[in-house]
């Protein structure tokens, strides 16, 4: 249907897509099943590098296989640990950072993404992001852990100083089904 909305993935997508060139840097700052790392790597070319994170090993494992099925993997470098580490782990700046927040997808829901490491993960994000980097942030607030990030992250995109980001939120205002949102930051060239 041309007039359909989508979800907060496809606006997520839909704003790194310009952002990113052949020789770019990004973070798929959760991994999951590797569908992201995976468009990452496509867009970033053969003279780019994806850096991708995940605490749980069958992600990387699932990730590892996608991107090596697909011709990929010498694009990536992945990281089973959590995002929070970013800063420590990604050795030069980035034009995008991704992240795809809850659990993975077709595993149990018992591991998700929390909100003391997810603040301090898009600390990090913000700390390699290059002047017109864009970092975006799909949150998933059907689920008590959700909703705490979405309430979090919204009051810490809030906070960031107009002067070095834009920062918007994206969502549905009538759905009462608790959709997926999306925050997005751009880091202001100065």
């Amino acid at each position: 249907m041309a007039n359909d909305f989508q979800s907060a993935r496809f606006w997520a997508q839909a704003l790194i897509t310009p952002a990113l060139y052949p020789g770019a840097r990004a973070v798929d700052a959760t991994m999951g099943n590797g569908g992201d790392t995976r468009r990452l790597c496509e867009m970033v070319g053969e003279s780019g590098r994806v850096y991708g994170f995940d605490i749980q090993p069958e992600a990387v494992a699932r990730t590892r296989a996608l991107l090596t099925e697909h011709g990929l993997i010498d694009r990536a470098t992945l990281f089973c640990e959590g995002h929070e580490h970013m800063a420590e782990r990604v050795p030069e700046p980035v034009d995008a950072v991704v992240f795809n927040l809850g659990w993975l997808p077709g595993a149990p829901h018992g591991i998700t993404t929390r909100v003391e490491t997810t603040l301090q993960a898009v600390d990090a994000a913000l700390s390699v992001l290059k002047p017109d980097g864009l970092l975006t942030i799909c949150v998933y607030p059907g689920h008590a852990e959700g909703a705490r990030e979405l309430e979090a992250l919204n009051a810490w995109a809030a906070a960031l100083d107009p002067r070095r980001f834009d920062a918007m939120l994206k969502r549905y205002v009538n759905q009462p089904n608790d959709p997926p949102q999306l925050i997005a930051v751009r880091r202001v060239r100065r």
